[in-house]
């Protein structure tokens, strides 16, 4: 028998740096319970962008703290009920379900008592939540229109904080388009810098998308929302296809979003 110790194969990764399912080395934990803190970390910049953004056309109210906090408990409620239907174990996630799902009430419930106009809203986030859904059961949750289903979403919710101020929503309505202006760019983006890093079709699409995106803020927005916009597409077009590291993709986002925000208070 021969004493040469076996050649170890290195575990097979995904772009993002995670082993794959089908990888050797650590096998899929089927009994190992999953974290309480989603992993989609930019998802949270997502979400908070146009909240922040509406707030400063409509200014803080006390019932906003509420609401954010609703926010931040349903995005969770939101992906591990997804996970749920992805993958068909809900005893997996259900102690998250009902945390999450408690915490999302109890903040959520006074909102829609003292603003029962926020429950036409409902209809739009159930729509949007059930393409979602219908992603996650095909196991295509990484498509690009479930990600737009997603960022239309945290649109909404921009909407929302205008209702909850007793503010007509068309004021917050151009904030929230630069927003989501800006949260579709970094959709595409951030594909051709991880998933789709070697797709020339995705790198011509988010070029063409941020040059037009810049070109409409350059003629309609004011100056420190276009000047931020070109700072986007430039971003786009020389980043794209770049071996960076997905942290350091995230954290220039982030800054990107906090340009876009300051660009909208001023």
């Amino acid at each position: 028998m021969s004493t040469v110790p076996a050649r170890r194969r290195r575990p097979v990764v995904d772009p993002a740096g995670r082993p794959t399912a089908g990888a050797p080395g650590r096998a899929p934990g089927r009994g190992r319970s999953p974290g309480w803190v989603p992993p989609q970390h930019g998802a949270w910049a997502m979400l908070l962008l146009p909240f922040l953004a509406a707030l400063t056309v409509t200014g803080p109210h006390p019932l906003h703290l509420p609401l954010l906090g609703a926010a931040l408990a349903g995005y969770p409620l939101s992906y591990f009920g997804l996970q749920a239907v992805k993958t068909g174990r809900i005893r997996r996630v259900r102690p998250h379900l009902v945390g999450y799902g408690l915490a999302t009430v109890a903040l959520g419930t006074p909102v829609l008592v003292a603003r029962p106009a926020t429950l036409a809203y409902a209809p739009l986030f159930a729509a949007l939540a059930a393409v979602n859904a219908g992603y996650a059961r095909w196991r295509r949750d990484r498509a690009f229109v479930n990600d737009l289903a997603f960022v239309a979403q945290c649109g909404l919710l921009g909407l929302v904080v205008a209702t909850v101020a007793e503010v007509p929503w068309t004021e917050v309505a151009g904030v929230t388009v630069v927003a989501l202006g800006y949260l579709v760019g970094t959709v595409l983006h951030v594909k051709t810098m991880i998933r789709e890093r070697d797709s020339v079709r995705y790198r011509w699409v988010s070029w063409t998308y941020h040059a037009v995106v810049a070109v409409a803020a350059a003629l309609w927005a004011p100056v420190p929302v276009a000047v931020v916009f070109a700072g986007l597409l430039a971003r786009a077009v020389l980043l794209a296809g770049r071996r960076v590291a997905p942290m350091r993709v995230g954290l220039i986002e982030t800054a990107c979003a906090l340009l876009v925000l300051a660009a909208v208070a001023l």
